[in-house]
């Protein structure tokens, strides 16, 4: 552990880091802390700062993959463009979905309002956005899903439960009424990148706490 972030994985070209929920990756224009203040600690000994890959938003915790060196960046870079990257969320429902599993294909698209300020919809002539669910299990009137998403368009889980299964994320203050939860609860469980010639990078990362005390079950 660096500066209180757990590491999941390490090796010469990667670290796969336990996001904790709050902590910005990129720096908020008002300012103030962000993952950006951690990467020089997270050299661990190495002669470059590592960089993070992609990104989760600041409610999200969970599993972050980080490159080393450009040439892993680029590489990683090109798995997530591929679409070989596996990754596994768990996000709890404020409400039930309508079955058990299934497939949402709802492409996104941005909008800004005064008011509302930037958010993202379903919009046909949006970007392709696909994720995969299943019903992990239900807790009074709450569902835990576990999001497969095949795309990684920003805030695609969040508008793809409310759009896509009848009801936003727990604690969503932008797509539903942010009650509920301190956070909306959506936690990157896994990770794994394969890689030609090597074993794949793999991470998971443990239920967060306030994922427990709702009674999420642990394994």
């Amino acid at each position: 552990m660096t500066n209180s972030i757990p590491i999941l994985y390490e090796d010469g070209e990667a670290l796969v880091i336990d996001k904790p929920s709050g902590l910005p990756v990129d720096r908020p224009r008002r300012g103030g802390p962000c993952l950006e203040d951690q990467l020089d600690a997270l050299r661990l000994g190495f002669q470059r700062p590592p960089v993070p890959v992609h990104r989760l938003d600041t409610d999200t915790s969970g599993c972050l993959l980080l490159a080393r060196n450009p040439k892993a960046l680029k590489r990683f870079n090109r798995a997530f463009e591929e679409r070989v990257v596996e990754k596994s969320y768990l996000a709890i429902l404020a409400g039930h979905p309508p079955s058990d599993h299934g497939t949402i294909e709802l492409a996104l698209a941005k909008i800004s309002s005064v008011e509302k300020g930037w958010r993202m919809i379903a919009a046909k002539k949006g970007k392709p956005a696909i994720s995969h669910w299943e019903l992990v299990e239900t807790i009074g009137a709450h569902a835990v899903i576990r999001f497969r998403p095949e795309t990684g368009r920003t805030h695609q889980l969040r508008v793809h439960a409310l759009k896509g299964l009848g009801a936003p994320l727990l604690g969503d203050p932008v797509y539903g009424d942010g009650r509920g939860a301190g956070r909306t609860m959506l936690h990157a469980e896994s990770l794994r990148v394969p890689r030609a010639g090597k074993t794949a990078i793999e991470g998971r990362a443990p239920l967060p706490p306030d994922f427990l005390a709702l009674g999420v079950s642990d394994g």
